[in-house]
């Protein structure tokens, strides 16, 4: 029988890692089924494009994998039995021989009072696309607020901003915007900002989420007629309620080559994953992660079964790409472990940049061996089961 990989979950992590481990296992071998809730790939980081009106090309899934030898099964995973090896999907259920776990993270209303039933967000398709038809029917002047100051936070104001400038924009952070910047990357922040008329809440923590206002800690009372919460993301729940080890987030905890600690039969990737990288330090949950877990994942599958050389390319950090609508945007360059260094691009070139790069990013869905050779490899046969020494 050919050996069954499983993957669940087709954003950036799962849509890679299923289309190269195809390009590097011969179908006679292996047969890779990808699992996906959607019938289209979810462009997450566009999101915020999604929700001020902007259209997005549709990507059917069945046909960014036509002729790869993927095989697609669009169901919602409802469970895993990491012993019996089995997937409980909406539809029935699925075994596996290796199992890939790539359901990622959504929204994370962090049980602040309000936050479920008052805000808005953008972690998902259907999400972007109910702050879309609110912000269309939302009359001029109306107040606007932003609940966090990181990437997707910054990005969705100064997109709502630019594309609605007759709305009362406001981001609301916990500590100063763009604290995690070099001084030129915060200096260029603020110079956007401002030039879009976005008003900032600096030191903010939110305690409660009403129809029309949001309040902070100490005593701020902020008019919102839509309230947007980014502050954060939450790994989904299934993998905490499997026998799998997890983190307290809820990710699977995972070694270099992103295999799971306690089964090895099992890999996790991208946001699902407690990966340790440069310096010691968890991997944030991000594209920029999830894309090289997915090509090591994959790779080191491929080699396991093949027979081939692990892969020995370790996951670091180069920059982060922001856009500030569609005019504008900032390159921060960082160190291996994520760190902001001195060096920025910002204006129309940091915007080219930042766009190329997220045409890069499906790119790679779609051509998931970057280049390398496509050439398949043989399995090498499981070693036989010793015979019993007879009398």
């Amino acid at each position: 029988m050919s050996h069954r990989i499983v993957v669940l979950g087709a954003g950036y992590s799962g849509a890679i890692a299923a289309g190269r481990l195809a390009r590097r296992l011969r179908r006679e071998d292996a047969t890779v089924t990808l699992v996906n809730a959607e019938p289209d790939f979810v462009e997450r980081v566009r999101n915020h494009q999604l929700a001020t009106g902007q259209t997005l090309k549709p990507r059917p899934l069945r046909e960014m994998f036509a002729g790869t030898g993927v095989e697609l099964r669009i169901a919602k995973v409802t469970a895993v039995d990491a012993e019996r090896k089995v997937v409980s999907l909406s539809d029935g259920e699925l075994g596996y021989d290796t199992l890939v776990y790539a359901l990622g993270s959504g929204w994370n209303a962090q049980g602040v009072p309000g936050t479920a039933e008052h805000s808005y967000e953008i972690a998902s398709r259907p999400g972007a696309l109910r702050l879309r038809d609110r912000l269309a029917r939302l009359e001029a002047r109306r107040p606007v607020a932003i609940v966090g100051g990181g990437l997707t936070g910054i990005e969705a104001a100064t997109e709502i901003a630019e594309s609605r400038p007759d709305l009362d924009v406001a981001l609301v952070v916990r500590g100063e915007l763009g604290d995690w910047l070099s001084p030129k990357g915060r200096d260029h922040l603020r110079k956007v900002i401002g030039r879009l008329h976005i008003r900032v809440y600096e030191h903010a923590l939110v305690n409660a989420v009403g129809s029309d206002r949001i309040a902070t800690s100490d005593g701020r009372d902020i008019a919102a007629d839509v309230t947007l919460w980014t502050a954060g993301f939450a790994v989904h729940p299934i993998a905490a309620a499997t026998s799998l080890q997890v983190s307290d987030t809820g990710q699977i905890a995972v070694d270099r080559y992103m295999r799971s600690l306690s089964h090895p039969d099992v890999y996790a990737i991208g946001d699902s994953a407690l990966a340790i990288g440069p310096g010691g330090k968890p991997l944030r949950m991000s594209c920029a992660s999830g894309s090289p877990s997915a090509w090591q994942a994959a790779d080191a599958i491929a080699a396991r079964l093949t027979g081939g050389k692990l892969p020995n390319a370790p996951i670091r950090y180069f920059n982060q790409c922001i856009s500030l609508g569609r005019k504008e945007g900032l390159i921060q360059y960082v160190t291996a472990d994520d760190r902001a260094k001195s060096a920025v691009l910002t204006g129309r070139t940091a915007a080219v940049y930042k766009e190329l790069v997220c045409k890069g990013a499906v790119w790679g869905v779609a051509n998931p061996m970057l280049g390398m050779p496509t050439r398949r490899r043989s399995m090498v046969p499981a070693p036989a089961a010793p015979q019993p020494v007879l009398p």
